[in-house]
C-alpha cells in the first residue's frame, strides 16, 4: 500500500526543512560579501505569478533605493498574470494588472547583478543556458526567516487563490530579508 500523498511530500521536505539553516546562513553570508546590486533580475517559470509579484515586492519594499529590477520567466511569453494573482496580489497591495510575461534572454541575465529565483532548477538553467555562476543566482527560498516545508517557493498555477495567497507572503517575506541583507546604508550597522 502506497503512503498518501501528504505524507510522501512531508518525507521529500526532509533535506529541506534539515538545511535549511544552513543554506540560509550561507545566503546571507553571500548578500553580505558583495557589492550592493544596482540590477536586479527576478526569474520564475512562467513569468506571470511569482517573479513579477517579488520583483513588484522587491521594489516596493526598496524604498527610495536606486535599483533597476525586472522579472522574467523561462517560458511563454506574452501571456498575463491570471486572475488568482491578480486577486491575491491586489489583497497585498500589488497591482499586477499591466504585466505581460517575458522570456529570460541572455542579455538580460548578463545585464543582472544578482539573479534571484523560485527553485533549483531554474538556477541551473540560467547557468546552463547564459553562462551565469551559482554565486551570482539567490534562491529566494533560502532567505526566509521561517521554518520551512520545502526550499521552492511554491508555484501557485493552476491552483486554487489560497496557494497563491499562501506563496505571495511567503515572497513577501523573503524579499523583506533580501532588501534588508542587501541594504547599502545597513552593511555598516553590521
Amino acid at each position: 500500500m502506497a503512503a498518501p500523498p501528504s505524507r510522501l511530500r512531508r518525507l521529500r521536505g526532509i533535506p529541506d526543512r534539515l538545511l535549511h539553516r544552513f543554506r540560509r546562513r550561507a545566503a546571507l553570508a553571500s548578500l553580505a560579501s558583495r557589492q550592493p546590486p544596482s540590477r536586479v533580475l527576478v526569474v520564475c517559470t512562467g513569468n506571470i505569478f511569482r517573479s513579477p509579484f517579488a520583483a513588484a515586492i522587491l521594489q516596493r519594499e526598496g524604498g527610495s533605493r536606486r535599483w533597476d529590477i525586472v522579472s522574467g520567466g523561462l517560458v511563454g511569453p506574452g501571456r498575463p498574470s491570471p486572475a488568482t494573482a491578480l486577486a491575491a496580489a491586489k489583497s497585498l497591495g500589488i497591482d499586477l494588472s499591466v504585466h505581460r510575461s517575458e522570456l529570460v534572454t541572455g542579455p538580460m541575465a548578463k545585464w543582472a547583478d544578482l539573479i534571484v529565483v523560485m527553485e533549483a532548477y531554474q538556477r541551473r538553467e540560467i547557468c546552463q543556458r547564459f553562462g551565469r555562476l551559482p554565486k551570482d543566482i539567490l534562491m529566494l527560498g533560502d532567505v526566509d526567516p521561517e521554518r520551512i516545508e520545502r526550499r521552492a517557493i511554491e508555484d501557485p498555477y493552476d491552483q486554487p487563490l489560497e496557494v497563491c495567497r499562501r506563496s505571495y507572503a511567503r515572497i513577501e517575506r523573503c524579499v523583506k530579508v533580501l532588501v534588508r541583507a542587501t541594504d547599502p546604508a545597513a552593511r555598516g550597522r553590521r
